[in-house]
C-alpha cells in the first residue's frame, strides 16, 4: 500500500486537474452560447433565401423547352466517378469522441465509394492530420486524367474555426461550383456534426451537389445521439446554465415560407431565370456556412460534456484516494500502537 505522503501528492495533483477541467467546461459553455447565437442569427437570411428560390422555381424555366435538359449546371446529374468530400472536424482535442466519430463516418463513406476517385477537402486540424497520414496529397501541378483510382487530399483549412466568417464559406463554395460546372467533379458531399441543441445533434453525410430539392437537404447518412450521450449532455448543460432546447423560430419560419407559397405573381427586376441562376450559388454558400457554424457549436457542446465527465471522474478519484489515505494512516497508527503495546508487554 502506498504511504500517506504519496497519496496526498496524488490527491493534490487530481484536485488541480479537476480545477482545470471545471474551468474548461465553463469556457466551452460560454463559447457554446455564442455559437448558438451566431447560428440563430444566420437562420432568417438562409430561410428567406430558400423561400425566394422556391418561389423562383415555380416561375422560372428550369428545363430547356426544346431539349428538356436542365438549364442550371448545379442541377445536372452525372454518373459519380469523381467525388469531392468535405470533412469538417475541430482544430483541438479534449472533446470526447467528437472528432473520432466524424472521421469514422468519413471512412465509411470512402469505403462505400471504393472504386471511384474521391478528393477530400479537410476543414480542421484534427481531420487534416488524420487524413494526411492515410492518403496522399494532390499534385500541385494538377491531376492526371490517366492516373488510377485513388483517394487524395486536395485542400485543407486549419485555424479558421475560431471565428467563422461568411467569406470562408463563399470562397469554398465558389471553388466547388467552378469545378462542378467544368465537370471536374460529379458530386459533392459534406460530413459534419449537425447541431440544433445540446440534446438534438446528429452526425450527417449530406449531398451538396447536385442540388436535389431546394430547402430539403439530401442526407446520405445520419447518426443520432445515443441515450447515454444525451443524459451526459443534459447533466453538463444544467451545470453550466446552457439551454437544452433550441430557440422557437416557428413563427419566423412560417413568415418566410409564406413568401414561396403565396398565390401572387411577383414582379421581378430581372427575369426569374436570371435570378435563379444568380441565387443558387449563394444557396450553396449558405449551406456550407451553416454547416461550419453548427459544427463549431457541436464541438463546444462535446467539449463541455467531456470536461463535465472528466470533472466527475476526478471527484470520484479524489474520494477513492482520500479513503485509501485514511486507511493507510489508520494502518500506520494501529501498527505503532501494536508496537508500543508489544514493547510494554515484553518488559
Amino acid at each position: 500500500m502506498a504511504n500517506v505522503l504519496d497519496i496526498r501528492r496524488r490527491i493534490r495533483s487530481v484536485t488541480n486537474t479537476r480545477q482545470i477541467t471545471r474551468a474548461m467546461k465553463m469556457v466551452s459553455a460560454a463559447r457554446l452560447r455564442r455559437a448558438q447565437e451566431r447560428a440563430l442569427a444566420a437562420r432568417p437570411y438562409a430561410q428567406m433565401l430558400t423561400s425566394v428560390l422556391k418561389s423562383l422555381v415555380s416561375r422560372a424555366e428550369i428545363y430547356d423547352p426544346a431539349s428538356g435538359e436542365l438549364l442550371h449546371p448545379l442541377l445536372v446529374r452525372r454518373p459519380e466517378q469523381n467525388v469531392l468530400l468535405v470533412v469538417i472536424t475541430g482544430d483541438k482535442g479534449l472533446a470526447g469522441a467528437f472528432n473520432a466519430n466524424i472521421l469514422k463516418a468519413a471512412m465509411r463513406f470512402l469505403e462505400a465509394k471504393s472504386g471511384k476517385n474521391v478528393e477530400i477537402e479537410a476543414i480542421g486540424r484534427k481531420g487534416r492530420d488524420f487524413l494526411r497520414r492515410r492518403f496522399k496529397t494532390a499534385d500541385p501541378r494538377g491531376a492526371d486524367s490517366t492516373a488510377p483510382v485513388a483517394t487524395t487530399l486536395v485542400g485543407e483549412q486549419v485555424g479558421v474555426l475560431n471565428r467563422i466568417e461568411y467569406p470562408l464559406a463563399s470562397e469554398l463554395a465558389e471553388r466547388i461550383i467552378r469545378r462542378y460546372t467544368h465537370a471536374e467533379i460529379d458530386a459533392v458531399y459534406l460530413v459534419f456534426n449537425e447541431f440544433k441543441s445540446v440534446i438534438a445533434q446528429r452526425l450527417v453525410v449530406e449531398q451538396l451537389l447536385p442540388v436535389e430539392q431546394i430547402g430539403a437537404p439530401a442526407i446520405a447518412e445520419a447518426t443520432e445521439m445515443r441515450l447515454e450521450e444525451k443524459k451526459r449532455a443534459i447533466e453538463a448543460a444544467r451545470g453550466a446554465g446552457v439551454a437544452l432546447r433550441p430557440a422557437d423560430t416557428r413563427e419566423a419560419d412560417a413568415r418566410a415560407a409564406a413568401f414561396a407559397a403565396a398565390p401572387v405573381d411577383y414582379i421581378y427586376e430581372q427575369p426569374p431565370a436570371v435570378l435563379f441562376r444568380a441565387l443558387l450559388p449563394k444557396y450553396l454558400s449558405i449551406q456550407i456556412f451553416h454547416a461550419l457554424l453548427e459544427s463549431v457549436a457541436a464541438e463546444h457542446a462535446a467539449r463541455m460534456t467531456a470536461m463535465e465527465s472528466a470533472t466527475n471522474n476526478a471527484s470520484e478519484m479524489i474520494d477513492a484516494l482520500t479513503l485509501a489515505m485514511n486507511r493507510a494512516r489508520q494502518a500506520k497508527i494501529t501498527k505503532e500502537i501494536i508496537e508500543i503495546v508489544s514493547g510494554a508487554a515484553a518488559l
